[in-house]
């Protein structure tokens, strides 16, 4: 085992994940929902927590694990989260019952993100986590950057998990991410970061227009 295999596998060992995130991904896991890794959950609910978010957006419900992580970092933050598959939406809806979540604190909504997002208001969310189809993950982190405040952040997680650091692949999935992972941390208008840690989390916060 490589240095690096080993620390990712300390990593994932470490990450303690609270009992009710991890009955949710077991049903997720049931209905092939694929959640985010405890190590990727755990970064986004430091983050949640050190931006003392109030509205998140999360593009994607799976089985609701993302959500709890991030809801795990700012217990007060209301989420809307938007998904295409009612059956994904229906299990996050009882995984965040079992969690007590205040309902008033959860919206859900079925449909397509791209059909959704632009409906929603801009720089109003202090957070969007985007973990849906990888075809659309350009269209949907512009739509994020517009949509978070100045100083929000969007999250993008798995993109180390569609091949974007093996030069050899050419896809358009795997060039889209790649694309997207070399043109935002370049950008003057945010601040990017990629941790490796798991499928990876691509961090993008929002610079104030007059830095």
């Amino acid at each position: 085992m490589s240095g690096h295999e080993a620390n990712e596998r300390f990593v994932q060992e470490s990450t303690v994940e609270p009992e009710h995130i991890a009955r949710a991904r077991a049903h997720a896991l049931e209905l092939g929902a694929a959640p985010i890794s405890p190590a990727v959950g755990a970064q986004a609910a430091v983050i949640s927590a050190a931006s003392r978010a109030l509205n998140i957006v999360e593009v994607g419900t799976g089985g609701g694990v993302s959500g709890l992580w991030l809801l795990h970092g700012s217990p007060r933050a209301t989420i809307t989260t938007i998904d295409s598959e009612p059956e994904h939406l229906g299990a996050a809806r009882s995984a965040f019952l079992d969690a007590r979540v205040p309902a008033a604190r959860a919206r859900f909504i079925t449909g397509r993100a791209s059909d959704v997002l632009p409906r929603m208001n801009e720089a109003s969310y202090d957070i969007v986590f985007i973990d849906a189809d990888p075809e659309g993950v350009i269209e949907y982190v512009e739509h994020g950057l517009r949509l978070v405040r100045a100083g929000g952040t969007v999250l993008i997680p798995r993109v180390l998990s569609h091949g974007a650091a093996d030069p050899v692949r050419r896809d358009p999935v795997t060039t889209a991410y790649r694309s997207l992972i070399q043109e935002v941390q370049s950008s003057p208008a945010v601040i990017g970061a990629l941790s490796t840690t798991g499928e990876g989390l691509l961090q993008l916060t929002t610079r104030p227009s007059d830095s």
